[in-house]
């Protein structure tokens, strides 16, 4: 409800298209009490509201004040800053003011100018209509001379100087005022400036903010003048005055070192889905409080962690809980058709999902029940709080507000109880009158789209009972007959996919026979293959096939390993470890240590997770290794035998020996 002075105001006499100046009708509604003001012309209103300044004026339609966008561009250019001009029938959809009225529990006489007017005011202080702007949040500062330099005799050059000096010395002041605002507001600004003999022609700024936010006011004085303007915009814009509350949300919670959050809009829009590592409980608070309000806050395991509990406290809503564990298949066939990235976004999707698809049908009920002109979101927050879907229509129904006739009122030392309690009857009654007015309507409304059904109902049918005619079997037939051809060229296409695969096998089988007789007449070393230098790797490797003294092995991908993963490989006792790219030095180094011969490109024979090499040839390469491997420990000895020499060098020269 707004609290500030309210006019309201509607055409009493004559059209602002017209030769004729109209006059108005006028309703200033303050802190409750309304003023009636009758016949005024546009220049006394302006006056009046220069006086009073308020917060709306508010009209049923904007071209009863002004015939076009200039002359209602002139209206708003003297209107009070603060001052903001209101459609309260709507933007560019507009509604009937007197729909809009009863729908908000007002009555009045449409052919009263002054109750209109009043009725628009009543409407505006209920937050409804759109303001009408005119003007971008753009702000045109302009500094330049204030009268034109003429043509000018000797001194001509010397009062340029002065002038343009002067518009530069006014362009400084405003631009140090501007980067302060936009060090405070983080508005941001443009500088554009023309440049003249001994200063600045003109300077031109623009400011991203709105007029009466730029702390700069329109001065002249004898040499440079400074103009303060909006943006014109191409189009009139409507604004909504009443802003759109918090939606309320579900929202689904996987906690953890890192938390999952998943938040769905009560219409199921998934809103966030996110896991953040690392974040605080008010870290977690502040991120949801972002996107709403949330209705339900909801986990995926049984029973409910700590960490949710707290979270559902802080926002005082209601636990969703599935009651039992949930398996991972469950979580996976939810999550998918929206998508994740890791297990907790899974985790927190799942729940929050789980939570909507409980309340999905008693939702269905509350749309189809509550009247269109209602927060359908704000009555399903209260029925997920318990309440019955009546009575939280009840609660989120606005109080009728019933127009009483002006009238002398009784002095309240002549009421008696009596009559107080009458009073109130009667009030309670115009009340109830007007809410049974807006169900008969809401009832109404329904039987009209219950007969739109029905009638949908009997054309479906009628359909339905051609269809079922001489065409029916036709058409099933060849229905029928494309099903069954489908299916033909699917069983074709898996046939098609078998033969490849025993083919596939058949090769890798001939291969592996081919490597088993090498291996029987000792032309081949079996050899087992390890993925990767990683310690999951090895392990797979000794759990499927096992690692013993003697083995050989080939590892595909030797990078990322060191030395407490190569010690997997010493402390198996292999034989050699067979690679076709570099090792990293200190694993290299390691097995060098342990005298574990390390083969680069030995040609090896492999089918699938089976592999061989020739014999001749590894312990070829074998001693080549061994070589290097001697040659690396004479380097290595004369390396320390030298390191030792120049210490005792250095000790001599220093005396200590």
């Amino acid at each position: 409800m707004q609290n500030g002075v309210i006019y309201g105001i509607d055409i009493a006499k004559g059209s602002s298209r017209a030769q004729d100046v109209p006059r108005y009708a006028v309703a200033i509604l303050n802190e409750g009490e309304v003023t009636h003001h009758t016949m005024l012309r546009r220049h006394k209103i302006l006056r009046m509201v220069q006086k009073d300044r308020p917060d709306y004026i508010a009209v049923d339609n904007i071209y009863e004040l002004a015939a076009d966008k200039n002359e209602l561009m002139q209206f708003l250019g003297k209107l009070p800053e603060n001052t903001k001009l209101v459609q309260v029938t709507g933007g560019i959809h507009q509604k009937p003011l007197l729909r809009l009225a009863q729908e908000h529990g007002i009555s009045f006489n449409q052919f009263n100018p002054v109750e209109e007017a009043e009725a628009c005011a009543t409407l505006a202080s209920l937050g409804v209509g759109c303001e009408v702007s005119l003007f971008e949040d753009v702000t045109k500062i302009k500094v330049s001379r204030a009268r034109s330099l003429g043509r000018g005799g000797w001194s001509q050059n010397r009062y340029r100087r002065k002038v343009h000096g002067g518009v530069k010395e006014k362009s400084r002041e405003i631009e140090n005022v501007l980067r302060r605002f936009s060090r405070d507001t983080g508005f941001t600004y443009t500088l554009k400036t023309t440049e003249g003999f001994g200063g600045y022609v003109r300077a031109e700024y623009t400011v991203n903010a709105k007029r009466e936010q730029v702390p700069i006011k329109p001065s002249s004085t004898a040499d440079v003048q400074v103009t303060v303007k909006s943006v014109e915009r191409d189009k009139i814009k409507y604004l909504p005055i009443k802003k759109k509350g918090r939606k309320h949300t579900i929202v689904g919670i996987d906690p953890g070192t890192t938390v999952g959050i998943a938040i769905l809009s009560l219409e199921g829009e998934l809103l966030l889905l996110r896991s953040i590592r690392g974040i605080s409980h008010d870290e977690v608070v502040k991120l949801i409080a972002e996107y709403g309000k949330p209705a339900v806050v909801a986990t995926d395991v049984f029973p409910t962690p700590a960490a949710v509990e707290k979270i559902r406290r802080s926002f005082n809503a209601v636990l969703g809980t599935p009651g039992g564990e949930m398996r991972a298949e469950d979580k996976i066939a939810l999550a998918r058709p929206l998508g994740y990235s890791n297990d907790h976004e899974r985790d927190s999707l799942a729940a929050a999902l789980t939570t909507y698809k409980n309340y999905k049908n008693v939702f269905s009920r509350v749309e189809k029940k509550a009247p269109k002109y209602l927060d359908i979101d704000t009555i399903k927050f209260h029925v997920i709080h318990g309440a019955s879907i009546e009575d939280a229509i009840e609660k989120v129904m606005p109080s009728p507000k019933v127009k009483k006739e002006p009238g002398p009122e009784p002095e309240k030392a002549e009421l008696t109880d009596a009559d107080m309690q009458l009073n109130r009857l009667r009030e309670e009654l115009s009340q109830k009158n007007a809410q049974i007015k807006q169900l008969k309507e809401y009832v109404a409304e329904l039987k009209y789209d219950s007969g739109q059904k029905e009638r949908s109902i009997e054309t479906l049918e009628h359909r339905i009972n051609k269809i079922k005619g001489s065409g029916y079997l036709k058409v099933r037939r060849e229905k029928e007959v494309q099903i069954r051809d489908n299916e033909i060229d699917r069983l074709k296409k898996e046939l098609a996919s078998v033969r490849q695969s025993l083919k596939n096998q058949r090769y890798h089988t001939k291969r592996l026979k081919q490597i088993h007789k090498k291996e029987m007449k000792g032309e081949g070393l079996p050899v087992k293959i390890v993925r990767s230098f990683a310690k999951e790797a090895i392990q797979h490797t000794k759990e499927m096939y096992g690692l013993k003294k003697g083995d050989l092995v080939y590892l595909e991908n030797p990078s990322g390993g060191g030395p407490v993963t190569a010690s997997m490989f010493t402390e198996s006792g292999i034989r050699a470890i067979i690679t076709s790219e570099e090792m990293p030095h200190a694993a290299l180094e390691y097995f060098y240590d342990f005298n574990l011969p390390v083969i680069k490109g030995l040609e090896v024979q492999r089918v699938d997770d089976f592999a061989m090499v020739d014999p001749a040839r590894l312990e070829e390469a074998i001693g080549e290794w061994e070589e290097r491997s001697k040659e690396r420990l004479k380097e290595k000895e004369h390396q320390q035998f030298k390191s030792i020499l120049d210490e005792y060098r250095s000790e001599r020269r220093r005396g200590l020996v």
